[in-house]
């Protein structure tokens, strides 16, 4: 028999995830200014926290849905239908290979094939070092430098089998929304010097 669920409850608070910290909750609250409705700042809401935490548990969409004062459902759904939100933990190198038409005229079926060989793990799976999450994407805007592979915020250019040593050792930044930050800053800076202007 189904027996409903209620994620509201103190069991979810419970899991282990950090809470949203001072910082996030106050930049959240800065994005709402930003916004005609709390609804239209839940996906920049939901980066910020995401950016933080690693990934998006349970816990986590709470502490969004109580900022935004939205139900939890809405969290969830948007959380659960976008792809660049992860609701399960992911590899500290977020490895995308591009599976385009383009990048698999060029190679990007064996260069896939070499990568799970190489890392231990399917496309869709994480390491068990937690080092490594392979997925593939539909496109990364680099056709004519096939096959292309983005790890973080780095994007590596005709990446061959050989080259995967290389790439999975390279320096690449975690993924970062300091331009979601920033434009929060800006706008809460007008807003202010609007608000000096009419004093």
């Amino acid at each position: 028999m189904w027996t409903p669920i209620d994620k509201r409850n103190d069991d979810v608070r419970a899991q282990s995830p950090p809470d949203l910290s001072a910082q996030t909750r106050s930049l959240i609250g800065d994005l709402l200014a930003c916004y005609p409705t709390k609804r239209a700042a839940l996906l920049p809401a939901l980066h910020l926290a995401q950016e933080q935490i690693g990934w998006l548990p349970d816990k986590t969409l709470l502490q969004v849905a109580e900022l935004l004062g939205l139900p939890p459902t809405e969290v969830l759904d948007a959380a659960s239908f976008y792809d660049m939100f992860w609701r399960e933990p992911k590899g500290r190198k977020l490895v995308q290979v591009c599976e385009g038409f383009a990048c698999e005229l060029c190679g990007q079926v064996n260069l896939l094939a070499a990568l799970e060989k190489k890392l231990g793990v399917q496309a869709g799976e994480t390491t068990a070092d937690s080092q490594f999450t392979l997925v593939t994407v539909q496109c990364l805007a680099a056709c004519d430098r096939g096959p292309v592979v983005h790890v973080n915020d780095r994007l590596f250019e005709r990446v061959t089998p050989e080259k995967l040593d290389e790439v999975l050792a390279a320096d690449t930044p975690s993924i970062s929304h300091d331009t979601l930050v920033r434009a929060i800053d800006l706008a809460k800076r007008r807003r202010e010097s609007t608000t000096d202007e009419h004093r």
